[in-house]
């Protein structure tokens, strides 16, 4: 299991997507792509025919975060378009076993996410079948909010959960990711980081991914 830097767009030049996207292909793993229907959270961004058109002009493979509700009807579409991973809200989700069966079936990896009011417990019955669990740092719904250092107790539990079941479930953080936050998701547990503002906001977006992978790695993390 490796360490993944997955850049989230959200604080991207959204009208040169592709272009943007590119900056930071020589040194991330993914790109994380926030879809929002201003339902499941207060804020509108982008859905599937975007990630359709993202996919077309990227070597990247595209992390899907569904903040959305009604995953059980839209996360697979997602999967069949193409994405590498795709991510659903266990609070949006009327049937989260089979949403992972339905993710997996199209070829991509199922990942579940838990907000910051969220018990882990939320995972039980399914979360052995996860690829990959999300423990959200922030409220979910907008970028460049501080990083909740209190959910590191979470990705714990999901580091822990993953090797006592002697699972290769990655462990994810996402919000608030930046040079002053990595190490201390890194030290908990976590091994696949979203970072949006630090990077997009850095003069050189590959050099900021790259400081970021090397402070996650300095921290002394053997996951």
């Amino acid at each position: 299991m490796g360490l993944l830097l997955s850049p989230s767009i959200l604080n991207a030049d959204l009208s040169m997507l592709a272009a943007e996207v590119a900056r930071i292909e020589s040194s991330a793993d993914w790109v994380h792509v926030d879809v929002m229907d201003n339902h499941f959270v207060p804020n509108l961004t982008m859905g599937l025919p975007v990630v359709e058109s993202l996919l077309r002009h990227t070597t990247l493979p595209v992390d899907c975060h569904l903040m959305i509700a009604d995953p059980d009807r839209w996360a697979p579409a997602y999967g069949e378009a193409g994405a590498g991973s795709v991510t659903f809200h266990v609070e949006a989700a009327r049937n989260p076993a089979q949403i992972v069966k339905d993710i997996k079936a199209t070829g991509a990896r199922a990942a579940a996410a838990i907000k910051p009011g969220t018990e882990f417990s939320a995972l039980n019955g399914f979360g052995a079948e996860l690829d990959m669990i999300l423990v959200m740092t922030v409220e979910p719904g907008f970028g460049g909010q501080a990083f909740m250092a209190e959910m590191m107790g979470k990705v714990r539990q999901a580091r822990s959960f993953a090797q006592a079941s002697d699972l290769d479930i990655w462990v994810q953080v996402d919000g608030g990711v930046d040079e002053r936050t990595i190490a201390i998701a890194a030290e908990a547990g976590a091994n696949v980081f979203v970072a949006g503002s630090a990077v997009y906001r850095a003069d050189d977006p590959a050099a900021m991914v790259a400081r970021l992978r090397k402070l996650a790695q300095h921290s002394g993390t053997g996951h």
